[in-house]
């Protein structure tokens, strides 16, 4: 397709109407970034009211995620057979209800049963949103929203701990998961009443030509190698950040000293660089041809960087200011990975593609601490994000493999 014919195409659909349906994206994808945080910014609260140890807490992140990871596989079918929408709102009513169960909890067993439901509402938002922005977005605007929807998430990252720092103070942390819970009925409403921007064409497939051959299976997009190198993508450069959010305030502070509220400031300068990456790598992504070269060398230099920071030789502060230009070379990749991804799924399977393919990254969140854990134990600092920086420049052959298999 030439550049005339994409330019056409996106002056036939209103700037207002892509806009529109990107910020109702995006406002999703932040919600589901500020569930990930739901448990763990009151595990220091926990500890004191429950009398739990540190794997006992780690044990809930490790529900979450794996209950995320498998319905997220799951749950790109039900998206690709129904539609996004309708689990949109699922999945946001599921949140409500974790909210309200938190604010409730007399013991492990109800966190057990918070991480569960959270990470069963967090399971649908990457086919539900890649579905949606990939059939009603005009397609060149798609890089603006694929960074637009990986920035949102970021910033839901950065908005949960200032919401429950801030309302946990003042009104005590149960009244604060309410408070959550209606910020969520707030979120579904909205979606209700834009609901006509959110909807999208279902694949109807006939069981009968299924089986006499004439068309193809529902798993058969698991045959395809490209999709499996995708998932292999996103668990490896997943385990990199999952050591930036675990294990970086320690590994500041064992390092160089740096005292806690210094180390907590650099993680968050690490996710706010990350979030204006994206937004530059928006432009680049809806320009460049070869959107796996783009995320190969992002993730190359996000590599390099973090390696300096393992190797001890900076001092404290350019080893915090490295350490956020991390966040901002890997999140310039973002919108190009996705694109990346957009341009291995076979047609009328995308719900099932971003379904599986995301899953690796909830697989990379769950693996990455255990792996990890055992260098910090040990007092491996520095091995730990030199580790780190290695799984990051493997992720790099896995997006350059992606490119071989896609031809682009």
């Amino acid at each position: 397709m030439t550049t005339a014919t994409l330019q056409s195409q996106s002056n036939a659909v209103p700037v207002q109407q892509d806009a529109t349906i990107i910020g109702l994206v995006g406002l999703a994808h932040a919600s589901s970034h500020f569930g990930h945080l739901l448990l763990p910014l009151m595990f220091p609260v926990f500890m004191k009211e429950f009398g739990l140890s540190y794997s006992e807490l780690g044990l809930l992140m490790t529900t979450f995620f794996v209950v995320s990871g498998i319905g997220q596989a799951s749950s790109g079918f039900v998206v690709d057979r129904l539609g996004a929408r309708p689990l949109l709102f699922v999945a946001l009513g599921i949140f409500i209800a974790a909210c309200v169960a938190a604010s409730m909890v007399t013991g492990y067993s109800g966190l057990l049963l918070v991480a569960a439901l959270a990470g069963l509402g967090n399971a649908t938002f990457h086919p539900v949103d890649f579905t949606i922005l990939n059939q009603r977005v005009s397609a060149p605007r798609l890089g603006y929203a694929f960074s637009a929807h990986g920035l949102t998430g970021n910033l839901g990252w950065a908005a949960a701990p200032v919401f429950f720092a801030s309302l946990g103070a003042t009104i005590g942390w149960r009244s604060a998961y309410v408070a959550a819970a209606l910020m969520y009925v707030g979120i579904l409403a909205l979606m209700v009443l834009q609901r006509d921007k959110l909807s999208t064409q279902v694949a109807h497939r006939d069981p009968h030509a299924v089986a006499k051959g004439h068309a193809e299976h529902d798993m058969a997009f698991m045959k395809l190698p490209v999709v499996w190198w995708c998932f292999g993508f996103f668990l490896l450069s997943t385990m990199t950040l999952a050591v930036v959010q675990s294990f970086a305030v320690s590994i500041l502070k064992a390092m160089h000293g740096i005292s806690f509220e210094a180390a907590t400031y650099t993680i968050t300068a690490y996710m706010l660089c990350g979030a204006v990456g994206m937004f530059v790598g928006g432009f680049i992504a809806a320009r460049a041809a070869n959107s796996d070269r783009v995320v190969a060398m992002a993730m190359a230099t996000g590599a390099v960087l973090l390696a300096l920071c393992g190797t001890g030789w900076l001092g404290a502060t350019a080893t915090m200011v490295v350490l956020a230009a991390t966040g901002f070379a890997v999140g310039i990749g973002g919108p190009s990975r996705d694109m990346m991804i957009k341009k291995a799924t076979p047609k009328g399977a995308t719900g099932r593609v971003y379904g599986l393919v995301y899953s690796g990254l909830d697989t990379g969140f769950a693996i990455s601490p255990i792996v990890f854990g055992v260098f910090m134990d040990r007092g491996w600092y520095g091995a730990t994000l030199l580790g780190a920086a290695l799984v990051l420049l493997l992720s790099v052959g896995a997006a350059l493999g992606v490119g071989v298999r896609t031809g682009k």
